[in-house]
This record gives C-alpha cells, structure tokens and sequence, in this order.
C-alpha cells in the first residue's frame, strides 16, 4: 500500500453538472483566445480530458491559460506539462531565461512571467490528479529555491560591479547565505505560501577596520533588501513569492543581515525558545549553500539541546496555550490550518518533541513533519496508530489547502462559505458530494485535536489550578502573612515550624535566590510547595528540608535542574528520599 503522501486523489467520473458549466465556459473562452493568437486547437487528448478538471476546480489555471494561449501551447509541446520538473531543470531553465536580462524591471518581469507557467504547470499536474502531494511540495519548494538562487546571483554580480565585492580577513569573497524557514525550510512550500527568510554572511571585517566591516553589512543588507524587492514586491505581472523576514534576530527592530558569529552570539545569549521552534525547519536555500550548513552545524547546540530539555516545557505550554486561544477565535471553525485539528496543531505536535527530545535522539533531527512523525513511532515515543492517524490528517488537510489556494492563486485557508465553492473543493478532493468530504474532514481533524489535547498534559493548568490559594504557596511567597501555617506544618509532618521558616528564609536571601531570572523565579515559586509536601511524608523532615535548601542553592542558578524536577514528579520523589537516606 502506498504511502498516503505518495497516493494520487482519485477524480469524481461526472462532475456536478454547475461545475461542468464551469468548465464548459473557461474552455470556450480559451479556445477562442487561442483562435485569435493564431494557435492551432489543443488536440491532445489527454489534455482535453484533464481540462474538464482543471478548469472547472480553479479560476487561476483557466484565467493564466485564457490571458496566454501561447503559455499552454508550450507546457505540452515541451511535455514540461506531463513531467515532474527537477532542481537542475528549473536553474537551467532560469540561466536561459535571465540570459540577457540588464536591469531589476525586466528581472522582476521575467521572473513573474516564468512564476506563472510554472504555477500553471504544477496545478495543472495537481488538480488532474497526476502529481501526489510529496511531488506538489516538492514542486513548489525546489522552484522556490531555484528563484531565490538564481535571482540572488544576478543581484549579487550586478552590486559587486558597482560597489567591489566585499571580502574576509583571509582574503577571500563572501556571498549572502539565505536560510529558508517554514513550509520552505521543510521542503513542504504551498500552492500560496510565503517565503520566511532569514539573511547571514560569514564574517565581518576584523574590529581593527571598522570601515570595512560596516562596508560589509551595507554590501549584504542592500542585496537582501533588493532581493526581497524582487522576488516578493507586487508589480502588475504579480509577484514571485510572499517574503517574510521577521522572525530573523531582534525581528524587525534588527539588521537585515547579519555576520555567523554575531548571529550566534545572539541567539546563545538571547535565544528564545520559539526562535528554536522556527529553527528546527531551517535550511540554506541560496546563496552559499555549503557556507549556509556550515552557521546550521554552529547553530545546533541551540536548537537541540544535547539533553531531555525539560526547560522547553513551560514556553510548549505557553505555546500550545495560544494556539488553544487562536481555535478559540470567532471564525477559526472552518480554517484547516489554524482551527481546532489544523496543519498547526500537527505541526505543533511533532515539534514539540523535536525541542525535548531532538538533542539525544538524532532520528528528530530533520526539518519535515511526516519524516519527524515516522521517527517517533520508530523511536516508541508515539503509538504507531497516532502516527497514521497524524500524517493521513496531514495530507488530507496540506491537499485541501492546495486545492483550495489553487482556485484562485490566494493565501486562504478558509472552507467556501458559499454551497458552489464547497461542492468545488469537495469534487476536487474526489469526493461524489459535500456531505461526505465535510464528514471525512471532520473525522481528521477531530482525531488531530484529540492528540493534540493529549500534550503536555502532567503539570498543565490543571494542575496549576489545584495549588491556586494553596496555604503552602501563600506562605513560601509572605511568611508572615498565614496565621494558620504553623497548625498545617505540623499537621504535615514538621514539629518545629519555626525552624521551617527560618529555612526558607534563608533561601529567600540567599545571593543565588535573589539573582534569578523571573522565569527562574516563577520556577521555585511552584517548586517549593511540591517539596514540602513531599519531604513532610518522611522522618527527620527538618533535616532533610535542610539538604534540600542546600542542594536548591547550589543548582538554582541553572534554572533547567528546576524545570526537571517540576516536570518529572518521580525525580523529586528520589531526590528526597536519598536526602532523607543520607547526607
């Protein structure tokens, strides 16, 4: 049985009758559209027979063809149309293309003109049920790498005639490396997605020559900007791709570019975890490539930490929180990618472990969500049957995206409202009628949201709500100020409750305790509690309460010791009883 990326949608026979007419109407204006360039009529029968697809599930393939007969004609006479285009074919294609291109205008224009054939070829193939869903993303993406590449070399050539090229402290020319986030990164592009980029170079001047190194980041933050401006500025042929930089460091407070080691520097010392999350799908897609893998290979004691990284819980939490908030959202019911069982919440899902897990298990180490959910069924993280229900969701919902972006060449992720768009997407899906795709939509993403519930669920707000106006919490927080505190100690197991608050007096002052970071702090606020019920359990409970402040002073500093033993409940549970045991 094939893999479910790999299966082909299999088309309805009949098309409903509207959608016939659908076609019906765009053919007809094509084929007199041709008539009047002077194009022989499509006799290809294969072509004929798959138009009554393609016209009829998007206005933007019928549209493309009808405004440029010419364009069609090409796609078959040169069986581009019937074939599954590779890296080198699109950068031979380009080289061809931007031969004798002079200036940005006719770059821009040729590159939109080139975007929309091959966005016309690769619908085509997908709607008629030719290209699996692998093929269609793989498609899009090594056709957004080859424009990147090609593009940025043009650019690159053109600045360094004008303004000298600059070089490193070895002597050496330096080249703009291009890291591609998301759907990019992954190699998972969409019909409509944009292009998360993030612009580096590989060093800056030595610090004895500030003229050169400020030479340097004015080189490379003007190339990412003319870049940018030429593959994602709209102009009257449309744009190329959607480009996004805001999740490089700083946002977009930063520089546009920045050198390998400032760029590490930043995130070792400022790094925040959804910086992570965005990293673990990044990729060099222009530029200097080898040079690009070279700042990954610097950048992944960061991304993967070479331990269960139980500090990761909290941001997940706060993460999965707010996506929990977004499917809340009026309106979110019927969007297949943020709403309840949507692509993020799989996404979520397998990143999740990837950020906890990915340092000690290399298997996670990999930018694509179906291979990450394979690994953790190889790896008995997951049952096989949640990893079948997850990526069967996934390509159902990635194939309803794209048939859904492909109507109209529109970043939407919202089911048609109207009845005649419904009836559209359902017959593009291969299904007889609405009911029974809407029913088959259902069913995944009830399945995806029930997992997705299911994460993090040891130490989540539930349990946060359980120690809401907890005695032993208001009495850590103002020892003062719980005149009941000293019957609950006692009744817990302390006999000298006094001595108990000497203790954690003691900590409260401590040098160590005072110079945590708020998120460390909020860390020993839960923390506290859950130790003294537990040490109350044992004898000697003073004593032991007294190893365990010591050993929290020593250890607090490095708050990750805390979120371990707030997140594994059978660590704090030995560690107090080897302190009870021994000294």
């Amino acid at each position: 049985m094939p893999k479910p990326e790999s299966r082909h949608i299999s088309l309805p026979a009949e098309l409903p009758q509207p959608l016939h007419k659908d076609y019906q109407d765009r053919w007809e204006a094509f084929k007199q559209a041709a008539e009047a360039a002077g194009l022989a009529p499509v006799t290809n029968s294969e072509i004929i027979q798959s138009a009554r697809y393609v016209f009829a599930f998007s206005d933007f393939v019928a549209a493309s063809c009808t405004r440029d007969p010419a364009m069609l004609t090409d796609l078959i006479d040169s069986e581009d149309l019937f074939k599954d285009q590779q890296p080198y074919d699109y950068e031979t294609n380009l080289e061809t293309l931007l031969t004798d291109v002079g200036d940005e205008d006719s770059l821009m224009r040729v590159l939109r003109r080139y975007r929309r054939r091959e966005m016309v070829r690769i619908a085509w193939r997908d709607l008629a049920g030719w290209a699996n869903l692998a093929e269609t993303m793989d498609a899009l993406s090594v056709f957004a790498d080859a424009c990147l590449h090609s593009t940025l070399g043009i650019l690159h050539q053109w600045q360094s005639e004008k303004s000298g090229t600059p070089g490193a402290k070895d002597g050496s020319e330096q080249h703009l490396i291009v890291l591609g986030l998301g759907k990019l990164g992954a190699r998972e592009l969409n019909f409509s997605s944009d292009v998360d980029l993030i612009f580096a170079y590989p060093r800056a001047a030595t610090s004895s020559d500030q003229s050169q190194a400020a030479a340097s980041t004015d080189f490379f933050t003007r190339l990412s900007r003319r870049l940018i401006k030429v593959i994602g500025q709209p102009t009257a042929d449309g744009f190329v791709f959607r480009v996004d930089v805001r999740l490089r460091p700083f946002g977009e407070s930063g520089p546009l570019a920045m050198d390998f080691d400032a760029m590490e520097q930043y995130y070792q010392q400022q790094g925040r975890e959804w910086e992570r999350y965005a990293l673990i799908k990044a990729r060099a897609v222009a530029g200097d490539i080898e040079a690009g893998r070279h700042l990954l290979d610097k950048l992944q004691p960061f991304i993967y930490r070479r331990y269960l990284d139980y500090s990761a819980f909290e941001s997940l939490r706060e993460m999965k929180q707010m996506i929990s908030r977004d499917v809340k959202r009026k309106g979110m019911e019927s969007d297949i990618k943020l709403g309840p069982g949507g692509i993020r919440e799989i996404e979520f899902f397998g990143q999740m472990f990837q950020l906890i897990r990915g340092g000690v298990t290399p298997a996670l180490q990999h930018t694509g969500i179906i291979p990450i959910l394979r690994a953790l069924e190889g790896e008995r993280l997951i049952p096989s049957s949640v990893c079948h229900e997850l990526i069967d969701a996934y390509v159902f919902l990635r194939c309803t995206e794209n048939r859904l972006q492909a109507f109209a060449d529109q970043q939407t992720h919202q089911l048609p409202p109207e009845y005649h768009g419904l009836m559209r997407l359902s017959a593009a899906m291969g299904f007889p009628d609405i009911e029974s795709f809407v029913s088959e939509l259902d069913r995944h993403r009830q399945a995806v949201h029930g997992h997705f519930q299911m994460l993090l669920e040891s130490g989540d707000t539930e349990d946060d709500q359980k120690e809401t106006g907890d005695p032993l919490e208001a009495f850590w927080q103002d020892m003062d100020g719980v005149p009941s505190i000293d019957e609950t100690l006692i009744q817990m197991g302390y006999n000298q409750p006094g001595e108990v608050r000497q203790l954690l007096q003691y900590l409260k002052e401590a040098p160590e305790t005072k110079s945590l970071s708020p998120r460390g702090r909020k860390r020993l606020d839960k923390l506290i509690p859950r130790f003294l019920r537990e040490i109350g359990d044992h004898k000697n409970s003073l004593e032991t309460l007294r190893r365990i402040i010591d050993l929290i002073k020593t250890i607090e500093r490095r708050t990750s010791y805390l979120a371990l033993l707030l997140e594994n409940q059978t660590a704090l549970t030995h560690l107090v009883k080897l302190s009870n045991a021994s000294p």
